[in-house]
Protein backbone atom coordinates (compact mmCIF):
# COMPACT_ATOMS: atom_id res chain seq x y z
CA UNK A 1 0.00 0.00 0.00
CA UNK A 2 1.76 3.32 -0.90
CA UNK A 3 0.32 6.73 1.26
CA UNK A 4 -0.41 9.15 -1.12
CA UNK A 5 -3.07 12.58 -0.24
CA UNK A 6 -5.95 10.76 -2.18
CA UNK A 7 -6.30 7.95 0.14
CA UNK A 8 -9.04 7.74 2.40
CA UNK A 9 -8.32 8.88 5.65
CA UNK A 10 -9.52 6.50 8.81
CA UNK A 11 -11.56 8.23 11.66
CA UNK A 12 -9.08 8.34 14.17
CA UNK A 13 -5.30 8.76 14.21
CA UNK A 14 -4.42 6.19 17.29
CA UNK A 15 -5.76 2.88 18.47
CA UNK A 16 -5.94 0.80 21.04
CA UNK A 17 -2.63 -1.28 19.85
CA UNK A 18 -2.94 -4.95 18.85
CA UNK A 19 -0.24 -7.89 19.57
CA UNK A 20 2.93 -7.14 18.31
CA UNK A 21 6.42 -8.82 19.49
CA UNK A 22 8.11 -5.94 18.63
CA UNK A 23 6.01 -2.75 18.59
CA UNK A 24 4.08 -3.79 21.20
CA UNK A 25 3.62 -0.78 23.75
CA UNK A 26 5.89 1.92 21.84
CA UNK A 27 4.88 4.94 21.36
CA UNK A 28 4.94 6.95 18.36
CA UNK A 29 4.17 10.75 17.66
CA UNK A 30 3.14 11.45 13.61
CA UNK A 31 3.85 15.30 12.72
CA UNK A 32 2.50 16.25 9.68
CA UNK A 33 0.15 19.20 8.65
CA UNK A 34 -1.20 17.25 6.24
CA UNK A 35 -4.53 16.11 7.59
CA UNK A 36 -5.07 12.91 5.30
CA UNK A 37 -1.69 11.88 5.13
CA UNK A 38 -1.01 11.94 9.19
CA UNK A 39 -4.35 10.24 9.94
CA UNK A 40 -3.94 7.58 7.54
CA UNK A 41 -0.20 6.87 8.64
CA UNK A 42 -1.55 7.25 12.40
CA UNK A 43 -4.36 4.32 11.57
CA UNK A 44 -2.07 2.01 9.88
CA UNK A 45 0.29 1.96 12.41
CA UNK A 46 -1.82 1.69 15.21
CA UNK A 47 -3.25 -1.37 14.14
CA UNK A 48 -0.33 -2.62 13.57
CA UNK A 49 0.44 -2.29 17.70
CA UNK A 50 1.93 1.34 17.89
CA UNK A 51 -0.06 3.61 20.46
CA UNK A 52 0.31 6.50 17.92
CA UNK A 53 -0.44 10.49 18.36
CA UNK A 54 -0.88 12.90 15.68
CA UNK A 55 0.41 16.88 15.40
CA UNK A 56 0.07 19.18 12.91
CA UNK A 57 2.32 21.68 13.99
CA UNK A 58 5.59 22.57 15.93
CA UNK A 59 3.78 23.78 18.53
CA UNK A 60 1.31 21.11 18.61
CA UNK A 61 4.27 18.47 19.10
CA UNK A 62 5.94 20.45 21.50
CA UNK A 63 2.83 20.28 23.44
CA UNK A 64 2.64 16.44 23.25
CA UNK A 65 6.57 16.17 23.82
CA UNK A 66 6.51 18.03 26.62
CA UNK A 67 3.62 16.16 28.48
CA UNK A 68 5.38 12.78 27.47
CA UNK A 69 7.59 10.43 26.29
CA UNK A 70 7.48 9.09 22.70
CA UNK A 71 9.80 5.65 21.84
CA UNK A 72 10.15 7.27 17.96
CA UNK A 73 8.69 10.34 15.97
CA UNK A 74 7.79 10.68 12.23
CA UNK A 75 8.43 14.66 11.38
CA UNK A 76 7.65 16.08 8.31
CA UNK A 77 10.46 18.73 6.91
CA UNK A 78 8.18 21.55 5.79
CA UNK A 79 5.59 22.93 8.33
CA UNK A 80 3.72 25.99 8.45
CA UNK A 81 4.97 27.27 11.66
CA UNK A 82 9.13 26.24 10.85
CA UNK A 83 11.16 23.79 10.00
CA UNK A 84 11.26 20.04 11.28
CA UNK A 85 14.79 20.36 11.55
CA UNK A 86 14.31 23.00 14.59
CA UNK A 87 11.92 20.10 16.46
CA UNK A 88 14.61 17.38 15.40
CA UNK A 89 17.60 19.34 17.29
CA UNK A 90 15.23 19.69 20.30
CA UNK A 91 14.76 16.61 20.39
CA UNK A 92 17.72 15.31 20.19
CA UNK A 93 18.69 17.66 23.03
CA UNK A 94 15.74 16.59 25.33
CA UNK A 95 15.70 13.39 24.58
CA UNK A 96 18.08 11.57 22.83
CA UNK A 97 16.99 8.38 23.24
CA UNK A 98 13.82 8.96 21.35
CA UNK A 99 14.53 7.95 17.30
CA UNK A 100 13.03 10.72 14.45
CA UNK A 101 12.40 9.86 11.04
CA UNK A 102 12.23 12.91 8.85
CA UNK A 103 9.65 12.21 6.11
CA UNK A 104 9.19 14.86 3.32
CA UNK A 105 7.77 15.50 0.22
CA UNK A 106 10.78 17.79 -0.63
CA UNK A 107 13.55 15.58 0.25
CA UNK A 108 16.68 16.04 -1.37
CA UNK A 109 20.18 14.82 -1.12
CA UNK A 110 21.19 17.88 1.05
CA UNK A 111 18.24 17.64 3.17
CA UNK A 112 18.73 14.00 4.02
CA UNK A 113 22.32 15.22 4.97
CA UNK A 114 20.99 17.73 6.96
CA UNK A 115 18.74 15.96 8.82
CA UNK A 116 21.30 13.00 9.26
CA UNK A 117 23.63 15.37 10.58
CA UNK A 118 21.22 16.68 13.15
CA UNK A 119 20.53 13.09 14.55
CA UNK A 120 17.50 11.75 12.37
CA UNK A 121 17.74 7.65 12.42
CA UNK A 122 16.68 8.03 8.53
CA UNK A 123 15.09 9.47 5.77
CA UNK A 124 11.89 8.86 3.61
CA UNK A 125 9.74 10.86 0.76
CA UNK A 126 6.19 10.87 0.39
CA UNK A 127 4.50 9.19 -0.95
CA UNK A 128 6.06 6.32 0.24
CA UNK A 129 4.77 2.74 1.33
CA UNK A 130 3.62 1.81 4.47
CA UNK A 131 5.80 -1.02 4.08
CA UNK A 132 8.54 0.73 3.70
CA UNK A 133 7.64 3.27 7.01
CA UNK A 134 6.69 0.42 9.12
CA UNK A 135 10.73 -1.24 8.07
CA UNK A 136 12.41 1.57 9.01
CA UNK A 137 10.67 1.68 12.49
CA UNK A 138 11.00 -1.77 13.14
CA UNK A 139 14.67 -1.17 12.46
CA UNK A 140 14.46 1.98 14.94
CA UNK A 141 13.10 -0.08 17.39
CA UNK A 142 15.55 -3.13 17.64
CA UNK A 143 18.68 -0.21 17.23
CA UNK A 144 17.26 1.17 20.37
CA UNK A 145 16.95 -1.89 22.00
CA UNK A 146 20.47 -2.61 20.75
CA UNK A 147 22.15 0.46 22.19
CA UNK A 148 20.01 0.11 25.68
CA UNK A 149 21.56 -3.59 25.93
CA UNK A 150 25.08 -2.45 24.81
CA UNK A 151 24.92 1.02 27.68
CA UNK A 152 24.08 -1.45 30.29
CA UNK A 153 26.79 -3.74 29.35
CA UNK A 154 28.98 -0.66 29.06
CA UNK A 155 27.90 0.67 32.88
CA UNK A 156 28.82 -2.96 34.12
CA UNK A 157 32.51 -2.80 32.16
CA UNK A 158 33.53 1.25 33.38
CA UNK A 159 32.11 -0.02 36.92
CA UNK A 160 34.99 0.53 38.78
CA UNK A 161 36.67 1.93 35.68
CA UNK A 162 39.09 4.97 35.81
CA UNK A 163 37.02 6.49 32.76
CA UNK A 164 38.41 3.49 30.37
CA UNK A 165 35.84 1.50 28.32
CA UNK A 166 36.26 0.05 25.35
CA UNK A 167 34.03 1.36 22.47
CA UNK A 168 31.79 0.16 19.78
CA UNK A 169 28.07 -0.87 19.27
CA UNK A 170 28.43 -3.27 16.13
CA UNK A 171 27.48 -7.29 16.34
CA UNK A 172 30.82 -8.19 17.22
CA UNK A 173 31.43 -5.70 19.87
CA UNK A 174 27.89 -6.43 21.57
CA UNK A 175 28.96 -10.14 21.40
CA UNK A 176 32.22 -9.35 23.01
CA UNK A 177 30.83 -7.44 25.75
CA UNK A 178 28.14 -10.09 26.40
CA UNK A 179 30.22 -12.70 26.94
CA UNK A 180 33.09 -10.55 29.29
CA UNK A 181 30.24 -10.32 31.35
CA UNK A 182 29.30 -13.42 31.99
CA UNK A 183 33.20 -14.91 32.30
CA UNK A 184 33.64 -11.87 34.34
CA UNK A 185 31.25 -13.42 36.92
CA UNK A 186 33.48 -17.12 37.19
CA UNK A 187 37.12 -17.49 38.33
CA UNK A 188 37.68 -19.25 34.99
CA UNK A 189 40.97 -18.37 33.35
CA UNK A 190 40.23 -16.45 30.25
CA UNK A 191 42.50 -16.42 26.99
CA UNK A 192 42.26 -13.37 25.07
CA UNK A 193 42.96 -13.97 21.86
CA UNK A 194 43.29 -10.70 18.95
CA UNK A 195 45.79 -9.12 16.36
CA UNK A 196 47.90 -6.29 17.92
CA UNK A 197 46.35 -2.77 19.13
CA UNK A 198 42.71 -3.76 19.27
CA UNK A 199 42.77 -3.36 22.99
CA UNK A 200 43.26 -7.07 24.70
CA UNK A 201 44.23 -5.13 27.94
CA UNK A 202 41.50 -2.85 28.06
CA UNK A 203 39.46 -6.43 27.86
CA UNK A 204 41.26 -8.03 30.82
CA UNK A 205 41.00 -5.24 33.02
CA UNK A 206 37.36 -4.96 32.11
CA UNK A 207 37.15 -8.62 33.35
CA UNK A 208 38.80 -7.74 36.85
CA UNK A 209 36.10 -4.99 37.41
CA UNK A 210 33.44 -6.82 36.89
CA UNK A 211 34.85 -9.46 39.26
CA UNK A 212 34.28 -10.97 42.73
CA UNK A 213 38.01 -10.05 42.80
CA UNK A 214 37.90 -6.16 41.95
CA UNK A 215 38.97 -4.71 44.94
CA UNK A 216 41.81 -6.93 44.57
CA UNK A 217 44.73 -5.94 42.57
CA UNK A 218 45.21 -6.13 39.03
CA UNK A 219 48.75 -6.73 37.98
CA UNK A 220 50.03 -6.78 34.35
CA UNK A 221 52.98 -8.61 33.13
CA UNK A 222 54.08 -7.94 29.68
CA UNK A 223 55.93 -11.26 28.62
CA UNK A 224 57.52 -10.02 25.41
CA UNK A 225 59.83 -7.56 27.13
CA UNK A 226 61.85 -8.88 29.22
CA UNK A 227 64.48 -11.64 29.01
CA UNK A 228 63.99 -15.07 30.50
CA UNK A 229 65.62 -14.43 33.69
CA UNK A 230 64.21 -11.28 34.34
CA UNK A 231 61.05 -12.53 33.82
CA UNK A 232 61.03 -15.48 36.34
CA UNK A 233 61.91 -12.66 38.80
CA UNK A 234 59.04 -10.71 38.22
CA UNK A 235 56.71 -13.22 37.79
CA UNK A 236 57.57 -15.49 40.88
CA UNK A 237 60.25 -13.18 42.68
CA UNK A 238 63.65 -14.32 44.10
CA UNK A 239 65.79 -15.31 47.67
CA UNK A 240 67.75 -13.00 49.39
CA UNK A 241 71.55 -14.29 47.48
CA UNK A 242 69.60 -16.23 44.71
CA UNK A 243 71.79 -14.45 42.51
CA UNK A 244 74.67 -11.96 42.20
CA UNK A 245 72.88 -9.03 42.92
CA UNK A 246 70.17 -10.69 44.92
CA UNK A 247 70.65 -8.37 47.59
CA UNK A 248 67.22 -8.51 49.31
CA UNK A 249 64.20 -10.89 49.07
CA UNK A 250 62.30 -9.75 46.28
CA UNK A 251 58.45 -10.94 46.09
CA UNK A 252 56.97 -12.28 42.68
CA UNK A 253 53.96 -10.48 41.26
CA UNK A 254 52.03 -13.65 41.91
CA UNK A 255 52.28 -12.99 45.28
CA UNK A 256 51.60 -9.07 44.67
CA UNK A 257 48.41 -10.44 42.30
CA UNK A 258 46.87 -12.35 45.64
CA UNK A 259 43.28 -12.59 45.84
CA UNK A 260 43.42 -10.90 42.45
CA UNK A 261 44.06 -10.86 38.79
CA UNK A 262 47.07 -11.18 36.88
CA UNK A 263 47.17 -10.15 33.44
CA UNK A 264 49.77 -12.08 31.44
CA UNK A 265 50.64 -10.29 27.92
CA UNK A 266 51.86 -11.56 24.72
CA UNK A 267 51.57 -15.64 26.27
CA UNK A 268 53.45 -16.93 23.19
CA UNK A 269 56.43 -15.35 24.21
CA UNK A 270 57.45 -17.33 27.10
CA UNK A 271 60.08 -19.58 27.14
CA UNK A 272 59.64 -23.34 27.36
CA UNK A 273 61.20 -23.39 31.49
CA UNK A 274 58.97 -20.50 32.23
CA UNK A 275 55.69 -22.67 30.56
CA UNK A 276 56.49 -25.34 32.58
CA UNK A 277 56.59 -23.00 35.89
CA UNK A 278 53.30 -21.38 34.47
CA UNK A 279 51.88 -24.58 34.06
CA UNK A 280 52.51 -25.55 37.83
CA UNK A 281 51.01 -22.67 38.98
CA UNK A 282 47.63 -23.53 37.12
CA UNK A 283 47.38 -26.66 38.34
CA UNK A 284 48.28 -26.19 42.15
CA UNK A 285 48.35 -22.43 42.63
CA UNK A 286 52.04 -23.07 44.37
CA UNK A 287 55.37 -21.59 43.06
CA UNK A 288 58.56 -21.32 44.72
CA UNK A 289 60.78 -18.22 43.97
CA UNK A 290 64.07 -18.20 42.64
CA UNK A 291 66.17 -19.88 44.52
CA UNK A 292 64.05 -20.83 47.37
CA UNK A 293 62.45 -24.06 48.20
CA UNK A 294 59.90 -23.61 50.73
CA UNK A 295 56.03 -23.53 48.43
CA UNK A 296 54.17 -20.32 48.47
CA UNK A 297 50.56 -20.45 47.62
CA UNK A 298 48.49 -17.92 45.99
CA UNK A 299 44.98 -17.67 44.83
CA UNK A 300 44.98 -15.79 42.12
CA UNK A 301 42.79 -15.69 38.70
CA UNK A 302 45.21 -15.58 35.43
CA UNK A 303 44.16 -13.81 32.27
CA UNK A 304 46.64 -14.53 29.29
CA UNK A 305 46.55 -12.88 26.06
CA UNK A 306 47.87 -12.97 22.59
CA UNK A 307 48.07 -12.37 18.93
CA UNK A 308 49.84 -15.43 17.60
CA UNK A 309 48.74 -18.92 16.37
CA UNK A 310 49.20 -20.94 19.66
CA UNK A 311 47.62 -23.84 17.74
CA UNK A 312 50.64 -23.49 15.38
CA UNK A 313 52.80 -23.36 18.01
CA UNK A 314 52.03 -26.24 19.38
CA UNK A 315 52.25 -28.13 15.98
CA UNK A 316 55.44 -26.71 15.72
CA UNK A 317 56.23 -27.79 19.89
CA UNK A 318 56.91 -24.14 20.60
CA UNK A 319 54.10 -24.29 23.32
CA UNK A 320 53.20 -26.72 25.54
CA UNK A 321 49.97 -28.52 24.84
CA UNK A 322 48.42 -29.18 28.34
CA UNK A 323 49.54 -25.28 29.21
CA UNK A 324 47.34 -24.51 26.08
CA UNK A 325 44.49 -26.17 27.41
CA UNK A 326 45.11 -24.90 31.12
CA UNK A 327 44.76 -21.15 29.80
CA UNK A 328 41.96 -21.82 26.92
CA UNK A 329 39.56 -22.38 29.29
CA UNK A 330 37.50 -19.56 27.99
CA UNK A 331 37.96 -17.76 25.07
CA UNK A 332 37.24 -14.06 24.43
CA UNK A 333 38.01 -12.72 20.55
CA UNK A 334 38.32 -9.21 19.82
CA UNK A 335 37.75 -8.62 16.35
CA UNK A 336 40.09 -6.54 14.38
CA UNK A 337 38.99 -3.15 13.53
CA UNK A 338 38.30 -4.03 9.96
CA UNK A 339 35.98 -6.40 10.74
CA UNK A 340 33.76 -3.35 12.77
CA UNK A 341 34.03 -0.11 10.41
CA UNK A 342 30.59 0.50 12.03
CA UNK A 343 32.61 1.15 15.38
CA UNK A 344 35.11 4.08 13.70
CA UNK A 345 33.01 7.03 13.68
CA UNK A 346 32.19 6.41 17.85
CA UNK A 347 36.24 5.81 18.05
CA UNK A 348 36.78 8.60 16.54
CA UNK A 349 34.32 11.04 18.20
CA UNK A 350 35.92 9.14 21.39
CA UNK A 351 39.70 10.27 20.38
CA UNK A 352 38.53 13.67 19.50
CA UNK A 353 36.67 14.33 22.61
CA UNK A 354 39.17 12.63 25.16
CA UNK A 355 42.70 13.71 23.12
CA UNK A 356 45.61 14.49 25.64
CA UNK A 357 48.25 15.55 23.38
CA UNK A 358 45.81 18.44 21.77
CA UNK A 359 42.61 18.72 23.47
CA UNK A 360 40.53 20.41 20.61
CA UNK A 361 36.31 20.41 22.63
CA UNK A 362 33.91 21.17 19.55
CA UNK A 363 36.39 19.42 16.63
CA UNK A 364 34.70 16.92 14.61
CA UNK A 365 35.60 14.85 11.71
CA UNK A 366 34.05 15.94 8.05
CA UNK A 367 32.10 12.84 5.87
CA UNK A 368 35.18 12.59 3.30
CA UNK A 369 37.64 11.80 6.11
CA UNK A 370 35.47 9.66 7.90
CA UNK A 371 34.99 8.06 4.71
CA UNK A 372 38.39 7.61 4.24
CA UNK A 373 39.22 6.59 7.44
CA UNK A 374 36.48 3.78 6.90
CA UNK A 375 37.84 2.33 3.79
CA UNK A 376 41.28 1.78 5.30
CA UNK A 377 42.25 -1.56 6.75
CA UNK A 378 43.86 -0.16 9.75
CA UNK A 379 47.15 -3.15 10.10
CA UNK A 380 47.32 -1.38 13.24
CA UNK A 381 43.90 -1.46 14.42
CA UNK A 382 42.29 0.77 17.06
CA UNK A 383 45.48 1.77 18.68
CA UNK A 384 46.83 2.75 15.00
CA UNK A 385 43.27 5.03 14.44
CA UNK A 386 44.57 6.77 17.85
CA UNK A 387 47.49 8.17 16.48
CA UNK A 388 46.11 8.62 13.04
CA UNK A 389 43.65 10.80 14.86
CA UNK A 390 45.65 12.76 17.22
CA UNK A 391 47.84 13.43 14.12
CA UNK A 392 44.71 14.88 12.73
CA UNK A 393 44.26 17.38 15.72
CA UNK A 394 47.48 18.76 15.37
CA UNK A 395 46.90 19.79 12.06
CA UNK A 396 43.56 20.90 11.44
CA UNK A 397 42.98 24.54 12.37
CA UNK A 398 39.29 25.54 10.92
CA UNK A 399 37.64 22.57 14.15
CA UNK A 400 37.14 20.34 11.00
CA UNK A 401 39.69 17.00 10.28
CA UNK A 402 39.49 16.57 6.30
CA UNK A 403 41.11 14.09 4.56
CA UNK A 404 43.76 15.79 3.94
CA UNK A 405 44.95 16.42 7.55
CA UNK A 406 45.34 12.24 7.31
CA UNK A 407 48.59 10.19 6.76
CA UNK A 408 48.80 9.43 2.50
CA UNK A 409 49.33 5.93 3.05
CA UNK A 410 45.91 5.86 4.92
CA UNK A 411 44.54 7.86 1.85
CA UNK A 412 46.46 5.72 -0.65
CA UNK A 413 45.97 2.19 0.68
CA UNK A 414 42.02 1.53 -0.07
CA UNK A 415 43.50 2.30 -4.09
CA UNK A 416 46.33 0.41 -3.52
CA UNK A 417 44.28 -2.53 -2.24
CA UNK A 418 42.82 -2.71 -5.78
CA UNK A 419 45.94 -2.83 -7.87
CA UNK A 420 46.16 -6.06 -8.47
CA UNK A 421 45.25 -7.43 -12.03
CA UNK A 422 45.27 -10.62 -13.23
CA UNK A 423 47.26 -11.59 -10.44
CA UNK A 424 50.28 -8.82 -11.07
CA UNK A 425 50.81 -5.68 -9.07
CA UNK A 426 50.37 -2.25 -11.21
CA UNK A 427 53.04 0.71 -11.41
CA UNK A 428 53.28 3.16 -8.62
CA UNK A 429 52.43 5.72 -11.64
CA UNK A 430 49.09 3.60 -12.05
CA UNK A 431 48.56 3.81 -8.23
CA UNK A 432 48.36 7.98 -8.74
CA UNK A 433 46.46 8.24 -11.39
CA UNK A 434 43.71 6.15 -10.23
CA UNK A 435 43.62 7.65 -6.45
CA UNK A 436 43.77 11.56 -8.05
CA UNK A 437 41.42 10.58 -10.53
CA UNK A 438 39.14 9.12 -7.51
CA UNK A 439 39.71 12.11 -6.18
CA UNK A 440 39.04 14.74 -8.44
CA UNK A 441 35.41 12.55 -9.08
CA UNK A 442 34.19 12.39 -5.78
CA UNK A 443 34.71 16.07 -5.78
CA UNK A 444 32.56 16.34 -8.84
CA UNK A 445 35.39 17.66 -10.97
CA UNK A 446 36.15 20.88 -8.81
CA UNK A 447 39.88 21.13 -9.18
CA UNK A 448 40.55 23.48 -5.95
CA UNK A 449 39.00 21.43 -3.55
CA UNK A 450 40.45 18.10 -4.98
CA UNK A 451 44.03 19.62 -5.00
CA UNK A 452 43.37 20.56 -1.35
CA UNK A 453 42.39 16.70 -0.30
CA UNK A 454 45.63 15.78 -2.63
CA UNK A 455 47.59 18.37 -0.76
CA UNK A 456 49.14 19.33 -3.63
CA UNK A 457 48.80 23.04 -5.64
CA UNK A 458 45.68 23.40 -8.54
CA UNK A 459 48.45 23.73 -11.11
CA UNK A 460 50.24 20.57 -10.05
CA UNK A 461 46.56 18.89 -9.92
CA UNK A 462 46.32 20.29 -13.65
CA UNK A 463 49.16 19.27 -15.02
CA UNK A 464 49.01 15.10 -14.29
CA UNK A 465 45.59 15.22 -15.54
CA UNK A 466 46.80 16.37 -18.96
CA UNK A 467 49.57 13.92 -18.32
CA UNK A 468 47.39 11.09 -17.43
CA UNK A 469 44.93 12.28 -20.51
CA UNK A 470 48.47 11.79 -22.94
CA UNK A 471 48.52 15.23 -23.42
CA UNK A 472 50.89 18.56 -22.37
CA UNK A 473 49.08 21.07 -20.59
CA UNK A 474 48.08 24.57 -22.09
CA UNK A 475 46.56 27.21 -20.39
CA UNK A 476 47.64 26.20 -16.74
CA UNK A 477 45.94 27.93 -14.09
CA UNK A 478 48.30 30.44 -12.13
CA UNK A 479 49.72 29.06 -9.07
CA UNK A 480 47.10 29.62 -6.47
Amino acid sequence: MTVRLSDTPGPRESGPPSESRLVGGVTLLVVDDEEAFRRLTCRELARTGYRVQGAESLEEARRLLANQHFHLVVLDMRLPDGSGLELLREIRAASPTTGVVILTAYGTVQEAIRAMKEGAIDFLTKPCKLTELEAVLEKAIERQALERGNTALQRDVERLGQGQHFIGQSSPVRELLNLLSRVAQTDATVLIRGESGVGKELISRAVHRLSARAAQPFVVVDCASLHENLLQSELFGHEKGAYTGAIRLKHGLFEVADRGTIFLDEIGELTPALQVKLLRVLETGTFRRLGGTADIHVDVRMIAATNRALEQMMQNKEFREDLYYRLNVFSLHIPPLRDRPEDIPLLVEHFIRNSSVVPKRGVHCSAPALEVLTRYRWPGNVRELENVIERALILCDAGVIEPEHLPLGVRLEPTMRSTEEDGRLVTLAEVERRYLLRVVDECKGHRQKAASILGISERNLYRKLKEFEGGKPEGEPDEA
